[in-house]
């Protein structure tokens, strides 16, 4: 798969490309620290939550749920209660909105549909309006509203369903290989992997070759996905 000669929709994961993956990791620990409080035990390790996080990135495979909780709560059965509670603590606060966002948006608005497409709460809708990003989203594939979640296919299909495009006129960008990248290449959408939040600091080779193309951040990003854009289209 090689990056759309005829691009028509951009679909955009949140966590990692648009916010700071840290507010994930925070609503985790307070998760951990109740659960492990009903135990009768005391607030978790905080790095020991980071040495399983950091491990689940290099990997770019396995449930971060399910090592949390076999590592950290003693049963890795218990993985459903932590992502229950973990969402009632997942929130983007102000500040948290990477400031090559809204300059990538401005410069792909008008030429394509822009879509969110990623596993969050509703509530990030209102996060994104206060941040200025919703005015430029078309497509809300948003996994809490939708009722289906990355990587399976039906959420990458109901995205391009409203975009009004097929796959191969789609580019999804994401932070990890194995709820973004793959499961998009495999569905014919060009790829980009974007090397901050849930992504390894260190990829491999491999990992590296995965993609259709890796950028460190959201900067340039328009340079390269504007020449596969009708020069005065306006939006499909």
């Amino acid at each position: 798969m090689t990056l759309p000669v005829e691009l028509r929709a951009v679909f955009l994961d949140v966590g990692g490309p648009v916010y700071d993956d840290a507010n994930f990791l925070a609503a985790v620990v307070t998760a951990l620290d109740e659960l492990r409080a009903e135990q009768g035990r005391g607030p978790v390790d905080r790095a020991a939550v980071q040495r399983v996080y950091d491990g689940v990135r290099a990997r770019q495979g396995g449930s971060l749920r399910t090592a949390l909780a076999t590592e950290l709560l003693g049963d890795a059965g218990l993985r459903g209660r932590l992502h229950e509670r973990t969402r009632r603590h997942w929130t983007h606060p102000p500040g948290t909105l990477y400031p090559d966002v809204l300059p990538l948006l401005r410069a792909l608005s008008g030429r394509v549909r822009i879509g969110v497409l990623a596993n969050q709460e509703a509530t990030v809708v209102d996060a994104l309006t206060r941040d200025g990003v919703a005015p430029f989203v078309d497509v809300w594939g948003v996994s809490a509203l939708v009722g289906h979640e990355k990587p399976s296919p039906e959420l990458f299909t109901w995205c391009l369903q409203r975009a009004g495009c097929g796959p191969a006129q789609a580019v999804h960008v994401g932070n990890r290989l194995d709820t973004d990248v793959r499961p998009a290449a495999a569905l014919g959408l060009g790829t980009v992997w974007v090397l901050r939040g849930e992504a390894p600091d260190e990829p491999t080779p491999e990992q590296l070759a995965e993609p259709d193309l890796a950028v460190p951040d959201l900067t340039g990003l328009a340079g390269a996905l504007l020449p596969r854009t009708a020069p005065r289209a306006g939006r499909p």
